[in-house]
């Protein structure tokens, strides 16, 4: 393949010698972290199924996250670069629905494993959807996770992409998926699966000494040398810088302020039965199971990571700050966009974000307190005017 620039730096991630790992990690690496007595009468088996599945997640959360504090055996292998996994035939999985655009010219074929309002998949779609892109969407039980039980990773987004030799790149980070379908669009001769190549995963010790992993060169558009973009340095650095911000900032308000109560907790994972279609696409016990689970089990999280993330009890304050930031930002380049008269990526990134939680109280909060409802349903309209149609 010949020479791919990383924006404006002709380097290539795969070369880049150990000692530069620190350097990356400051650049590219910014993000880290985004539930006696005998019963009267016996027990139905769907009802000890039930019981036992919600034991089952509560105990697999607990040791998860047990698992992510302990660290593992292999902590001591730092730098190690992991290229994206292939597959040589799509999953068996259910199709839930497409998104169809008869002027999509790009000859991809891409299925996305997602939850319906997770902030990293809004983003994903926002993407997708603005830039008129068919693809396919695989819901993905929140809690069971069945769907996904073929890929090493058990986070969404997940986006499959098709590549010339007829077998599937797996694509597993929101703004690594971004930036190579973006790169893939500007220059659609080149094979999307030699692009995934230069977005490897790289393994480092975070603060608290723990190794873990994440995207190299993620919010950069590889390209061929040829000029592809008309933007000047400082744009592009601009549109990373926002994009990492509402990867790094953005994202951790959300959860602290959907799940605030549990009543709140209770009514966020309603709407997310209801946008998801939870009931159309699970059993009633699996959409009652992922709903008061879910709602539970965030409900408490959300505390933890109100103090991982340094966050006053007055939560809504935050997540009014940043919206306030997002408009100054944009109100400085007297613009209708952070793009100017487009959507830029970091217009697609910081929307999806809040798209996540656009039927819930706090998004409800942050319009009735914010400048930022004309800038979001501006964004939001350019998304739904480019998107195909949902079958």
């Amino acid at each position: 393949m010949a020479t791919f620039r990383l924006g404006a730096i002709a380097s290539i991630a795969t070369r880049i010698p150990h000692q530069n790992v620190a350097k990356l990690q400051r650049i590219n690496l910014v993000r880290r972290m985004a539930t006696g007595a005998a019963p009267k009468k016996p027990t139905s088996t769907l009802g000890l199924a039930v019981k036992g599945m919600a034991i089952g997640a509560l105990v697999g959360t607990g040791w998860s996250g047990y698992s992510y504090f302990k660290g593992g055996p292999t902590d001591h292998m730092l730098h190690e670069h992991v290229g994206p996994k292939v597959l040589d035939k799509l999953p068996d999985v259910k199709i839930m629905r497409k998104v169809v655009n008869p002027n999509d010219d790009s000859g991809l074929d891409l299925v996305l494993f997602q939850f319906q309002t997770c902030p990293f998949c809004c983003k994903v779609r926002a993407f997708l959807d603005h830039s008129g892109l068919s693809y396919s969407v695989v819901e993905v039980d929140a809690v069971l996770r069945q769907d996904i039980r073929w890929s090493d990773s058990k986070k969404v987004p997940i986006l499959l992409a098709k590549t010339k030799s007829g077998k599937y790149v797996q694509l597993t980070d929101s703004s690594m998926i971004v930036s190579s379908i973006s790169s893939f669009l500007r220059d659609k001769k080149q094979d999307i699966g030699e692009l995934a190549k230069y977005y490897p995963s790289i393994s480092y010790e975070n603060d608290a000494g723990r190794k873990v992993f994440d995207i190299m060169n993620k919010y950069f558009l590889m390209y061929q040398e040829k000029k592809v973009d008309n933007r000047t340095k400082e744009e592009q650095e601009e549109e990373r810088k926002w994009r990492a911000w509402a990867d790094d900032h953005l994202v951790h308000l959300i959860s602290p302020n959907v799940y605030r109560t549990k009543d709140e907790a209770m009514e966020t994972f309603e709407w997310f039965s209801d946008v998801g279609e939870w009931g159309i696409h699970f059993p009633k016990w699996e959409r009652d199971l992922m709903v008061y689970v879910g709602a539970f089990a965030m409900w408490g999280i959300s505390k933890r990571l109100k103090r991982r993330h340094q966050l006053s009890d007055d939560v809504r304050s935050h997540i009014y700050d940043a919206c306030d930031r997002w408009i100054s930002e944009i109100e400085k380049k007297k613009t209708t966009f952070h793009g100017g008269s487009q959507p830029n990526l970091a217009d697609l990134a910081v929307f999806g974000v809040l798209n996540s939680m656009e039927g819930c109280q706090a998004f409800k909060d942050c319009l009735e307190n914010t400048k930022i409802g004309p800038w979001f349903y501006a964004v939001k309209e350019r998304v739904l005017k480019n998107r195909g149609n949902v079958l």
